[in-house]
């Protein structure tokens, strides 16, 4: 999905004081297009996890969701399985002890042989 956005402004005034000022031209360009890295490309609803770094808080997936610093409860090591994908690369993960949004920053997918 590509967005593109283009507009050129101008203002003219017939006695102008400073040119520099009151003529002015404004470009606009906003633009949105999926760059998804190799890592997330890979993931999908149900796939498996590992958490390779221990966050620092963790907000839980909750319909009311919690913000608490993470004191040992989500550690390096830790196994789960995406639940679902939520804006800005983070993810809802189920570990044992529950179910945060975790950035995907954080872990990595578990290759099962």
């Amino acid at each position: 999905m590509a967005l593109s956005l283009s507009s050129i402004f101008g203002v003219a005034v017939s006695k102008p004081l400073n040119k520099s000022i009151l003529e002015r031209q404004t470009r606009v360009k906003c633009e949105f297009g999926e760059k998804s890295s190799p890592k997330t490309s890979e993931l999908e609803i149900g796939s498996p996890i590992i958490v390779i770094e221990a966050p620092k808080v963790l907000k839980t997936a909750a319909s009311v969701p919690c913000l608490r610093a993470n004191a040992g409860l989500v550690k390096p090591g830790d196994v789960g399985r995406v639940v679902s994908r939520k804006p800005k690369d983070v993810w809802a993960v189920r570990l044992s002890i529950g179910t945060y949004l975790i950035d995907a920053k954080y872990f990595k997918p578990l290759k099962l042989d």
